[in-house]
């Protein structure tokens, strides 16, 4: 596209489609009050001497503050960052308020959690068009363990590392079904310890979860779920559970009795609980991404998922996760 053609709009969703870190730059003007505003313009310079540069834009109220001042403070934000880069963002309100505080160079006010941030002498100052471009040394930084938060295409962004082994793995360790799998096992495998620890089976397990997504289903109807997982539910095992009061069967529909539901409250608290543990090494933004994708996964490989294990005849109105949600 020609410059003299340029169209605004496209030309900014073009410069989108470079995916940058997200920042506040803090200073304390000439004033003496602090000043703040997220950008994502910073950048590397040099490494001897250290020298990091980003730009503001010539309208905008922080413009004098910054450029009278001798100090400013680049602060690379952290995943779980997004609402502190919001506040940021907007002009008008003290963007300070009941935040904690440190002091570096020339009183700037220097922000905390963030993956990394940088004290900067100001050095250099150039006109960019419509913005300043302001070059500082870095006089002092601190870096932390923590994932950056990331922009691209107007919105933000979470890093996902490369996944770890040699990229032509088909089968073995990184194929997904095993991975699924895997984590499918690991995840029951504490309820399980559980549910054997109050004197229960292995296979009270499947019935639980089964009956937990909604009950009133027949005995050949619970049977055609057992087989999908590769279990048989026998007519022993249903009247061992009637027996113990834990079902009722009325008009060959097996029900929870009051005993039987509390205990299925209790294998549901159990699993809330594992789910809880193994999504702790995550962030929320991570965990909700990982549910999401599954989804996804779930979605595009259900075309030939047998009728009674589709999700709307599984998942019915009586469910007791939706009960106890």
């Amino acid at each position: 596209m020609s410059i003299s053609s340029l169209d605004t709009k496209q030309f900014r969703q073009a410069l989108g489609s470079f995916t940058t870190g997200v920042t506040i730059v803090t200073t304390c003007g000439p004033d003496g009050n602090d000043y703040g505003l997220t950008a994502n313009s910073f950048n590397s310079v040099s490494m001897d001497p250290p020298m990091v540069l980003w730009s503001i834009n010539k309208e905008s109220s922080s413009a004098p503050a910054f450029m009278g001042s001798d100090h400013f403070a680049v602060h690379i934000l952290a995943t779980d960052q997004e609402s502190l880069s919001n506040r940021f963002a907007k002009s008008g309100a003290d963007k300070f308020e009941s935040l904690a505080l440190e002091r570096g160079f020339g009183d700037v006010p220097l922000l905390a959690g963030c993956s990394a941030r940088f004290q900067c002498k100001t050095s250099y100052q150039y006109e960019g068009g419509d913005h300043i471009i302001l070059v500082g040394e870095v006089m002092a930084f601190d870096r932390y363990d923590s994932a950056p938060l990331v922009f691209h295409g107007g919105g933000y962004r979470s890093l996902q590392p490369s996944p770890s082994g040699p990229s032509d793995a088909i089968y073995g360790d990184n194929w997904l079904g095993f991975l699924l799998g895997r984590a499918y096992y690991q995840l029951q495998l504490p309820i399980r310890r559980q549910l054997i620890d109050m004197g229960m089976r292995e296979s009270d397990f499947e019935l639980l979860a089964i009956l937990s997504f909604s009950e009133g289903r027949s005995p050949a109807e619970l049977n055609a779920l057992f087989k999908f997982v590769g279990k048989t539910l026998s007519d022993e095992h249903l009247s061992l559970w009637v027996d113990k009061g834990l079902l009722a069967v009325d008009n060959e529909r097996v029900q929870f009795t009051a005993e039987g539901r509390h205990l299925a409250i209790q294998w549901l608290s159990f699993a809330k609980a594992a789910e809880m543990s193994a999504l702790e090494p995550l962030s929320y933004d991570e965990s909700q991404q990982l549910k999401l994708l599954l989804g996804r996964v779930i979605h595009s490989t259900g075309a030939d998922l047998p009728a009674h294990w589709r999700k709307e005849n599984i998942w019915q109105e009586n469910n007791i996760w939706k009960q106890q949600g």
